[in-house]
Parts: C-alpha cells; sequence; structure tokens
C-alpha cells in the first residue's frame, strides 16, 4: 500500500512527484508512467521555450505560475548542469491590427512584471536583419531548453530521495474505496493492482478519461489539436538571433507559426493548430476510431468547431499545402523557402473543451475525496511546472490533512 500514487511521467507529474517527497521524506510515494520513457508526449513535443509570461491574464494562475516558473526552470537547470540559453524572443507585427494587439501585449509585459522594451521598424531591423516588421517587443528573459532533460532530472531527483517511479505501468481501471484507492492497471500485457490511500493525476491527453474512471462529473473534454513543425535547413541555423513570434490573435490559445532556435542549434518553424484526430497522433497517419468516436459525441466539440470554423479550416488547408504553411512564416521572414522545411516531430496540445463550447484557457483541476487531478494544463505548462508542481502539492496536503 502506498500513501500517494501520482499518474503519469510528463514534466508536471514528475516536478509534483518530486517535491511531494519532499515534503513527506517518510510517506511512500510512487510514479506511474505508462510509456517506456517520461515525458514522451507533451513535453517531448513541444518548441522548448521557458516562456516569460507575455500573453496571460493578470492575477490569472497562467500568469502567476509563468513568471515563477520562468525563474524556477533556469534555478533548477544551473543546479542539474542542464544547457538552456536565454536567447530572448521578439513579437513582430507585420500590420496595423497587429501593432493595436502589440500594443495591449506591451501593456500586460506591464503589468505581469515583465521587462519588455518596445522596438520601432528600425530598431527591428538591427536586431534581427532577417525578419521584417512594423514593430516589435523584446523579451530577453525568454530562453530555451531540453525539457526531457529537465523531467529526467525531476525524476532522478524524486527517486534519490526515496520515491518509486515505475515505467510500462498504464491505469486502465479506479475504483475509489472509503479508505483507499485501487488502480487496476497493465503491465507487459499482465493486470495488476496498486492500492494507495491518495491518488493526484496529472495525465494531459487522457485527464478526462481518468476522471471518467472516478466518477467524477465533469463538463469537458480532452480536444487534440495537432501542432506540425517544419525544420529548417541547416544553412539557417543562424538566421535569427532570438524567437521570432507572429503577433497571437487574442480569442485563441495558440500563439501562431515561430521561428524557435532549438538548443541543439537549429532552428524549428511551427506549430500550425489543426483538428487532431488522434489524442497521440505525432505521425504523418493522425486517426483512431476510439478518440475520434468519443469526440464527435461531444456537443462542444462541434460548437468549437462552429465558432473558429473559418481559422480551423485555413489551418487544415495550410497543413495540406506547404506554399500555404510557408506563407504564415514569410509575412515576418521572406528569407525562407519551400525546399528549407525539411520533415519534423508534430505535437499534440491536450486541449480541454467545455460542453458549451468554450476552450478552457487557464489551469483546470478537479478533485474526489481520496484524488486530485490535472485536468488541464495548457501552455506555458512546461515552464511552470515547478510552481504547478508546489501548487498540486499544496492542494493535496490541505484536501487530505484531516483525513
Amino acid at each position: 500500500m502506498y500513501d500517494y500514487i501520482i499518474v503519469g511521467g510528463g514534466i508536471i507529474g514528475a516536478s509534483t512527484a518530486w517535491q511531494l517527497k519532499k515534503k513527506l521524506p517518510d510517506k511512500r510515494i510512487l510514479l506511474v508512467e505508462k510509456e517506456s520513457e517520461y515525458a514522451l508526449h507533451q513535453t517531448g513535443h513541444n518548441s522548448g521555450v521557458i516562456h516569460a509570461g507575455v500573453y496571460y491574464a493578470p492575477g490569472s494562475l497562467k500568469a502567476d505560475f509563468c513568471v515563477r516558473g520562468a525563474v524556477a526552470t533556469k534555478q533548477f537547470c544551473t543546479q542539474h548542469e542542464i544547457p538552456f540559453e536565454e536567447c530572448g524572443k521578439l513579437i513582430v507585427a507585420t500590420n496595423s491590427l497587429e501593432v493595436t494587439r502589440l500594443d495591449a501585449l506591451y501593456q500586460r509585459c506591464q503589468q505581469n512584471g515583465i521587462d519588455v522594451e518596445r522596438l520601432d521598424e528600425v530598431q527591428l531591423k538591427l536586431a534581427e536583419p532577417n525578419i521584417r516588421g512594423l514593430a516589435a517587443i523584446r523579451v530577453q528573459q525568454t530562453a530555451i531548453v531540453d525539457y526531457k532533460r529537465v523531467t529526467q532530472a525531476m525524476v532522478a531527483e524524486f527517486i534519490s530521495l526515496g520515491g518509486e517511479a515505475r515505467l510500462g505501468i498504464e491505469v486502465i481501471g479506479i475504483s475509489e474505496l472509503d479508505d483507499e484507492v485501487q488502480l487496476t492497471c497493465v503491465s507487459d500485457e499482465q493486470t495488476l493492482q496498486i492500492n494507495c490511500q491518495y491518488l493526484i493525476t496529472c495525465a494531459g491527453l487522457m485527464a478526462d478519461r481518468i476522471t471518467k474512471m472516478l466518477g467524477i462529473a465533469t463538463d469537458f473534454q480532452i480536444i487534440p489539436y495537432r501542432g506540425e513543425y517544419f525544420r529548417l535547413a541547416s544553412r539557417h541555423n543562424g538566421i535569427v538571433n532570438h524567437l521570432i513570434y507572429p503577433v497571437p490573435d487574442p480569442q485563441l490559445p495558440f500563439l501562431g507559426v515561430h521561428l524557435t532556435r532549438m538548443v541543439d542549434g537549429s532552428v524549428t518553424v511551427g506549430p500550425n493548430a489543426v483538428q487532431g484526430w488522434k489524442r497521440e497522433g505525432y505521425g504523418r497517419f493522425n486517426f483512431s476510431l476510439k478518440d475520434t468516436l468519443q469526440m464527435l459525441r461531444f456537443a462542444g466539440f462541434w460548437k468549437v468547431t462552429w465558432a473558429n470554423l473559418s481559422t480551423g479550416i485555413k489551418e487544415w488547408l495550410n497543413s495540406l499545402w506547404k506554399p500555404g504553411y510557408l506563407k504564415l512564416v514569410n509575412k515576418y521572414c521572406p528569407e525562407i523557402r519551400l525546399d528549407d522545411l525539411e520533415s519534423y516531430p508534430a505535437g499534440i496540445r491536450a486541449q480541454a473543451v467545455t460542453k458549451d463550447g468554450q476552450l478552457v484557457h487557464d489551469f483546470l483541476f478537479s478533485e474526489s475525496a481520496r484524488s486530485l487531478n490535472v485536468c488541464n494544463a495548457p501552455s506555458p505548462a512546461a515552464t511552470s511546472a515547478i510552481p504547478i508542481g508546489e501548487y498540486i502539492c499544496s492542494e493535496a496536503l490541505q484536501k487530505f490533512a484531516d483525513d
């Protein structure tokens, strides 16, 4: 019998397990992950950016977690000798509407306590000779890192403190009793049962399925949105000095196709945001009958799709037609050509959508008598993993203190 089990070996689960063990050194704590490695899903399929907190509403959990998380992530990397580069980010406006939105982002940065510099067209040209735009804001604290390495280091810290971590354990059923939680799992095609006093789940793409196993009434479902990337030909590794982002549409949770310098020296382009038909669909074939049927039966999917139909069609067409994708990049970087776009693995965003078709923009948690569940951990979840883990631990200790 374990005191706590944490389900999910992405960066949120790893952070939570590590910090919970620090707070409860005498408790038996188990971290389980269904895959053969940690951080194989959202954590390992993102842009690798340590965000500064530019986009998020002042006072929201996103803003608080991101600003604190950026500092904590860099400190963690320094302590564990994980390379990161504080290369900074430019958000570039290419038309008058984007300039207006850029001004709003500049004000939001100031409200969130982020050091930011506004650049005019001439200053932008000096900072980035290969980038075109009317104006930009520079956020120097933005950095890049390999989040898989960060996650692995967190798991190693957890184990060094006496925690137990097991790979290849998939949870297929949960029974919550008065005095314990029973997890039915599959490992190497064998069924086993693992019991604990309390359960914390950080299941990402499977978050809603976990809550259903627990019998928690929820009004949301995870809808997968596929983010497709390209890598630039190696001759373009020095094409930019910063990360280059377009000005995003404030009505959508996606940041637009951007140029990202990676810690290995390469530069990626992306991601777009197209409808996913498989929750873990990273390859070119992106379809699961189970995932698709569950999505099509959910009223919120149809409502959010209809509300964003024109945007969705444009993203879908650009996904099918590479020159359309390229046009999104050429808007601010005309130097890139079609043959510069080389293949690169896609990512999947686990986006919580409510029954009335609303995208859940902030972090979302649910609970039962003996469980605490992370239901939505949107970008910048990787950046925010340390304060999110701290928050989850605090909530769990308070919730279960009097049991």
